[in-house]
């Protein structure tokens, strides 16, 4: 079965594309849209995969996108809402096929942070700060400079809809 057959990835495009947009104007995935997304995921499931088995689909892709999602979050490298988004793409796509997702997400968005470490000359400072996070948790939490935030969601969205390109 195609994992974005109709009208799967119809939804999961809108879905990304919205929350890129968001992220771009105000630096947040609003609860709003995510809350939304499984509110819509929920049918696509239960009529896309024969009712109870794609209500457990949906459930499995929901913790496993929030899964990969929560150490980074934990770590301050990402917002709740781009762990939300990627949890609500998963409980539209199943488990695998979010985990697909988030690979190529993280690939997206740290070509894109390293082109912008590099751009803005900040080569020494981006060291420092990973050498922080991967050693000492409570320094990182402490340290009050920063690179700058990506708006994550449009790597999402563009992670998501390479997955989709390629899978389809």
């Amino acid at each position: 079965m195609d994992t974005f057959a109709f009208p799967t990835g119809l939804c999961v495009f809108a879905l990304v594309i919205s929350a890129a947009a968001f992220d771009l104007r105000s630096r947040r995935i609003p609860n709003v849209l995510v809350l939304l997304g499984l509110i819509v995921a929920v049918p696509v499931q239960w009529t896309a995969h024969d009712e109870t088995a794609g209500l457990w689909l949906g459930l499995q892709g929901l913790t496993a996108g929030i899964a990969v999602m929560l150490p980074f979050y934990v770590l301050r490298a990402f917002g709740a809402g781009d762990a939300k988004l990627m949890g609500v793409i998963g409980a539209f796509v199943g488990p695998s096929a979010v985990l697909l997702i988030a690979l190529l997400t993280f690939f997206v968005g740290g070509l894109w942070a390293l082109i912008l470490v590099v751009q803005r000359r900040q080569l020494r400072h981006a060291g420092n700060s990973m050498f922080l996070m991967c050693t000492s948790f409570e320094q990182h939490k402490t340290q009050t400079t920063s690179l700058g935030r990506l708006p994550y969601g449009v790597a999402i969205a563009l992670g998501t809809m390479a997955v989709m390109v390629l899978l389809h």
